[in-house]
């Protein structure tokens, strides 16, 4: 559960929102290097632990983590791994130093529904999941939540002190040029080339091998079309398998990343560069109910894409014209006729979606960080620790 110092939520999203306001957020995660890096835009970098993300390594990492809690005093931390709770919960008792929790999935959901952990330590895991977030809750300024469907799903949320921040989408750099002002836009026609994306993590349960098939049946009636496969991949036999058929395939399906993670700056550039992207999520609970972070950054790059029949995504998808409906998982595609409904077809009428964008986030997340600092600390204001 721990991530990568260069996550996209906890860097480009909180860590430069923090950053701009003039805090100094500091960032511990996975695999910065064993030395603590300062980044161009003010933004410290550490490294709690390096390697696999399930290797023996990570058993340091709570040890790493108190270590820095103790050298940096942080005014405030965000927690977003529920693995780290109890050292936080240790920190706040022993300093009053306050913290907020950032749910980024349901946690003890996913461990019920998919299929990581078998018979009973798949129960014992996910009640111990809960037991320490609802501790958590109770002593932590604010709980904040990537999704709203959290706010029904979780019974241990606290009344009154919840803050829904959605992953919306945040360029990688404030350099990086993006596509917000592509759109309106007709997608080419049977004549023309197609490219086709799938970003994010790569897996069956988020249907990478029905996006596969899909593009090798609507091939056979737009002969310029090409499917891109970026992400990665944590599944061994799944990646040996996607491995397979992209040599089987490589005229037409190119993949990139697989056994690492790609940075978020590859995955923007080839959004700019596909005219559709891909969702094609299998129904599962751990997920039917979020909106994922790819569909922000489709919508407020203006990249036209396809969904399968969910609900909440579909209107999502049809308030701004932004695409259309497929069963993903028919065994037989009737390719001609949905080759009719995409070729030349306008989408964004209106253009990219700028509520698809962080900045209708970050103020909420500045004024549950400031509320928390000024409610422990009124007299003061946020600074840095001793360096490390």
């Amino acid at each position: 559960m721990l991530k990568p110092t260069d996550d996209t939520r906890m860097y480009e999203k909180f860590g430069r929102t923090l950053a701009a306001a003039g805090y100094l957020p500091i960032i511990a995660g996975r695999g910065a290097g064993p030395t603590p890096i300062v980044t161009a835009e003010g933004i410290i970098q550490v490294e709690l632990f390096h390697g696999h993300r399930l290797g023996f390594s990570r058993l340091l990492a709570q040890w790493e983590y108190w270590r820095l809690l103790r050298k940096m005093k942080p005014e405030l931390v965000i927690v977003h791994a529920p693995e780290l709770l109890p050292l936080t919960l240790l920190w706040h008792r022993r300093t009053g130093r306050p913290f907020l929790y950032d749910v980024r999935e349901n946690y003890a959901l996913n461990i019920r529904t998919q299929q990581v952990y078998q018979g009973g330590i798949k129960r014992l895991l996910a009640r111990a999941v809960t037991w320490v977030e609802a501790r958590a809750a109770r002593r932590a300024a604010a709980v904040l939540l990537a999704e709203r469907s959290y706010a029904d799903e979780l019974p241990w949320l606290p009344a009154g002190r919840t803050v829904v921040l959605e992953n919306k989408y945040a360029p990688p750099s404030a350099e990086q040029p993006h596509s917000y002002s592509r759109a309106p836009l007709n997608l080419s026609t049977t004549a023309e080339p197609l490219r086709l994306l799938y970003s994010g993590t790569i897996s069956a349960l988020n249907g990478v091998f029905d996006a596969i098939e899909l593009a090798r049946q609507l091939r056979a009636v737009w002969p310029g079309l090409t499917l891109t496969v970026i992400g990665y991949c944590q599944q061994p036999a799944e990646l040996a398998q996607l491995r397979q058929l992209a040599a089987e395939h490589s005229a037409w399906l190119r993949l990139i990343g697989g056994a690492e993670p790609v940075p978020h700056a590859a995955i923007v550039a080839e959004i700019g560069w596909h005219h559709l992207g891909l969702l094609p999520y299998r129904e599962h609970p751990s997920s039917w109910r979020c909106l994922p972070t790819k569909l922000y950054e489709y919508l407020a790059s203006g990249l036209p894409v396809l969904i399968p029949p969910n609900p909440l995504w579909a209107a999502e998808v049809q308030r701004h014209e932004a695409g259309l409906v497929v069963d993903f998982r028919q065994p037989q595609l009737d390719a001609p006729a949905l080759a009719r409904q995409l070729s030349g077809r306008r989408f964004y009428p209106q253009g990219p979606v700028a509520a698809a964008r962080w900045d209708s986030e970050a103020p909420r997340l500045l004024a549950a960080v400031r509320a928390a600092v000024r409610a422990a600390l009124p007299a003061e204001t946020a600074r840095p620790g001793p360096p490390l």
